[in-house]
């Protein structure tokens, strides 16, 4: 298919608590409200970089009380006096953009805000498949967890027929240790497969931005063993497109795009900069002096500058910024050429499981029709009992089988 969207992918997956449980790991995650701070930081940044290139402005107030000390000038001797000194001043100042520095600077932070927002992107896809495989994982330990469950039960009842077999002399001791050992044997497995559940309910917590321990009550609900499955078919497009929805491609393009904005603001540096600055002032003695706008004093200042001699300092900077758009280049490539692995892979990944899942959902169907002819055949007495819940015992193991590949 042409159109394969990434939002909202675990719906396809149709379980209710995955839903809720993705709802609020985008909302409460650490990680990415971290990534969303860093976000609001770059487009910060960006507005910063416009308003460089705009005129700035001040305004100031001045008062001041001066005591001038006693001056002896030969003959006249001027006493001891306080001196009053009020002052209103602006300035404003613009630097003209000649040669592309500023705007190479606001194309070079744009850029940038755009790679953190992919990285933004590929944060949240990271986080709901983290979230989605360990939900899974969960739902598979607590199946695993019911299946031996009901093979001790099984294996409970066998036990106590075969030695009621033993006691009658229909069975020897032998046959009665044998299944005494699968039965302690399958016993034993139960608190790695409780450690395992309780590990990835932790795991949700955290990605939850929760408490460990604090969704056992969400996750252990009457469906608790119920495995989502994966849909019937899946839209993975083609590589083009897939190259343009991957979060982590756009960001390292986007980075390519800024160090390749960034060479402009060094090359910029090596010709001459045209600055304006103005000025305006009132003042005087006393406050009054304050309102009489014929005493103003105005300045215009255009000033010119240019390092034109500077041994090679720009050159420098210019070769710094073009081996740091090198490297993001390789970068760049690098990113392309893992996101073509890894969709290969997860496709030759997905193809031979599905096939692998067929076979074990044939030899899961085969145990389920062994069982269902033992059931039919005669019973009489322990021994065809036994054979019965042997061969519900067997399902068991196709069962775990075919849940572990799914």
């Amino acid at each position: 298919q042409t159109a394969a969207p990434l939002a909202h992918w675990w719906q396809s997956l149709n379980d209710t608590t995955l839903n809720q449980l993705m709802e609020q790991a985008l909302a409460a995650n650490p990680d990415l409200d971290a990534a969303r701070a860093r976000l609001r930081n770059a487009r910060v940044a960006v507005d910063l970089e416009q308003a460089n290139r705009m005129p700035s402005a001040s305004l100031s107030a001045m008062a001041a009380k001066v005591r001038v000390p006693e001056i002896n000038m030969g003959e006249q001797t001027i006493n001891s006096q306080w001196l009053s000194m009020y002052n209103l001043g602006a300035n404003a100042s613009w630097e003209a953009d000649l040669f592309g520095s500023h705007t190479r600077s606001v194309q070079a932070s744009r850029a940038s805000a755009e790679a953190t927002e992919a990285n933004l992107a590929d944060v949240q896809l990271s986080l709901t498949a983290e979230v989605a495989q360990n939900y899974v994982a969960l739902r598979a330990a607590q199946k695993r967890l019911q299946l031996s469950q009901n093979a001790i039960a099984r294996q409970e009842k066998m036990l106590a027929l075969q030695r009621q077999r033993y006691q009658g002399g229909t069975a020897s001791r032998l046959d009665v240790s044998k299944l005494s050992t699968q039965l302690e044997v399958t016993r034993a497995e139960l608190p790695a497969q409780q450690t395992d559940i309780d590990t990835y309910s932790n795991a949700l917590a955290a990605l939850l931005g929760q408490a460990p321990g604090s969704l056992d009550a969400q996750l252990a609900g009457a469906k608790a063993s119920e495995l989502p499955l994966p849909p019937a078919q899946v839209a993975i497009g083609d590589p083009a497109s897939l190259l343009q929805r991957r979060p982590d491609v756009r960001a390292a393009e986007r980075t390519l795009a800024a160090r390749s904005a960034q060479i402009g603001v060094a090359e910029a540096a090596r010709f001459p900069q045209l600055k304006f600055t103005g000025m305006l002032g009132l003042g005087g003695s006393d406050i009054s002096d304050l309102t009489h706008l014929g005493n103003a004093t105005i300045a215009l200042l255009p000033q010119i500058s240019w390092s034109f001699l500077d041994f090679g300092r720009n050159a420098a900077r210019v070769s710094q910024a073009e081996a740091r758009r090198d490297e993001a280049a390789a970068q760049y490539r690098a990113k392309v050429l893992t996101a073509l692995k890894d969709a290969e892979n997860a496709l030759s990944r997905f193809g031979h499981r599905r096939m692998a899942v067929a076979s074990y959902a044939r030899a899961k169907t085969s145990a389920d029709e062994a069982t269902t002819l033992t059931a039919q055949r005669p019973r009489g007495g322990p021994a065809s009992t036994l054979a019965l819940l042997d061969a519900e015992r067997q399902q068991i193991p196709a069962e775990q089988t075919l849940l572990s590949a799914l």
